[in-house]
């Protein structure tokens, strides 16, 4: 097979798979170290983390040369097809060093108007969630299957995921706790798997803040394919980073915003 009869989700599990084998190895190694990429706070990155990013790109020098990669670890690769592979090795490193499976691989692929395709990777309990052109599924322990977001329509009623109290300022921090204050319950810490969760319909809404460009653009595709819908604070696009709230349905959506607005920055 030439990589010109590769479809883009074809490329995309290729990209995972690689990134899956470079990764499990460190996965509860012990001993396994981590350098802190942050001027102030914890920001580590570890040899696993750079490993699958190398795999990633590698690959596709081979399979789509023209087009430009955009990852966390290492510096931008420009293109000539106007489109651009954006890739977070390991999202969730601090659970990764923990030990805990809510970590995982983010591949998107965009163009000038943002993400077309998404995918989120959990390598380690073999769940992968893919979304692109309206349409989005998983794969996993229990089989396959195809994913939508739920339809709950009260705040009161809905089950909102976050990465807080790690990540934002404490103006973030008042926003999300305005939505938080609402609902019916909060859980924390769950880095992209809450997004994951988002679209496969067993959660309502993932509110963050202080997000890079590799952090969401994965995430916006596959919500979006599965019915969700993703912004920043202000309505306005997410794939750029910045504070971002993911719902289930656009009523749930209006409801979080009207609330975060205010704390928009």
């Amino acid at each position: 097979m030439t990589p010109e009869s590769l479809s883009d989700i074809d490329v995309a599990h290729r990209l995972a798979d690689a990134a899956r084998n470079a990764i499990l190895p460190w996965f509860r190694r012990e001993g396994l170290s981590a350098e802190n990429k942050a001027a102030s706070g914890f920001d580590p990155v570890t040899a696993a983390d750079r490993a699958a990013e190398t795999a990633m790109r590698s690959m596709l020098a081979e399979l789509r040369p023209g087009d430009a990669i955009l990852g966390e670890e290492f510096a931008r690769a420009e293109g000539t097809s106007g489109r651009t592979w954006v890739l977070d090795p390991i999202d969730g490193t601090r659970a990764f060093l923990s030990g805990t499976p809510t970590w995982g691989v983010l591949i998107a692929l965009a163009d000038a108007e943002g993400p077309r395709l998404g995918m989120i990777d959990q390598p380690y309990i073999g769940e992968r969630f893919t979304g692109s052109a309206g349409r989005a599924a998983m794969t996993g322990p229990m089989g396959a299957r195809e994913l939508r977001t739920r339809a709950t329509g009260v705040l009161g009623d809905a089950l909102l995921f976050t990465t807080f109290p790690e990540v934002g300022t404490a103006r973030d921090r008042a926003g999300f706790e305005a939505v938080s204050g609402q609902v019916r319950l909060t859980r924390y810490g769950m880095d992209c798997y809450a997004y994951a969760l988002l679209a496969a319909g067993q959660i309502d809404l993932v509110i963050e803040a202080g997000l890079q460009t590799y952090d969401i653009m994965a995430p916006i595709a596959l919500i979006e394919a599965a019915g969700g819908i993703v912004t920043n604070w202000r309505g306005g696009p997410a794939h750029e980073g910045g504070q971002a709230v993911a719902a289930a349905n656009a009523g749930l959506h209006a409801q979080a915003l009207a609330l975060l607005a205010p704390f928009a920055t």
